[in-house]
């Protein structure tokens, strides 16, 4: 049996805050660090550093819809995916201080594999579930992808 509420939207909003939250812990340590991400040599196919608050914008939004949609229809009040989620949500801000504060590149783009791999078994159990938030997850595995090779390609790039 699914989740009842008489207030689906409640739901919704929280989901998409608790996202934005962790989107925003991890823009306060990355805050004037965009210069000198920028300041790199860059690989093939880096965007303009601008974008990425504007992607990562969008991406917590759709997760929170993601995990709302499956909130409100798993028969469990808290299901695997749903730890799966949170699990993935801190591995997310922690990648920003090994990246952005501490420049220890390799070790990102070690975790951030980590975090592909809970994504990606994120998805895997939100499709469980509920396949419309398991296909709100594909433009946040396709975005880790490329962050691995921005990630990857900035390390080899600049030691």
């Amino acid at each position: 049996m699914a989740v009842k509420t008489k207030r689906p939207w409640l739901v919704y909003v929280v989901s998409v805050a608790i996202a934005l939250g962790a989107g925003l812990i991890s823009s306060l340590v990355s805050t004037g660090k965009m210069g000198e991400y920028e300041a790199l040599r860059q690989p093939p196919l880096a965007p303009p550093g601008w974008l990425f608050p504007v992607v990562w914008t969008v991406l917590f939004v759709l997760m929170g819809i993601g995990a709302a949609r499956v909130y409100l229809n798993s028969p469990e009040k808290f299901p695997f995916a749903l730890k799966l989620y949170v699990l993935q949500l801190v591995l997310n801000v922690l990648w920003t201080p090994l990246y952005f504060a501490l420049n220890l590149r390799l070790a990102a783009f070690v975790l951030l594999l980590i975090l592909l791999a809970a994504v990606t078994a994120m998805t895997a159990e939100f499709r469980k579930v509920d396949r419309t938030a398991a296909y709100l997850q594909i433009p946040y595995i396709i975005w880790l992808v490329f962050a691995g090779y921005l990630n990857l390609a900035t390390y080899i790039l600049n030691g």
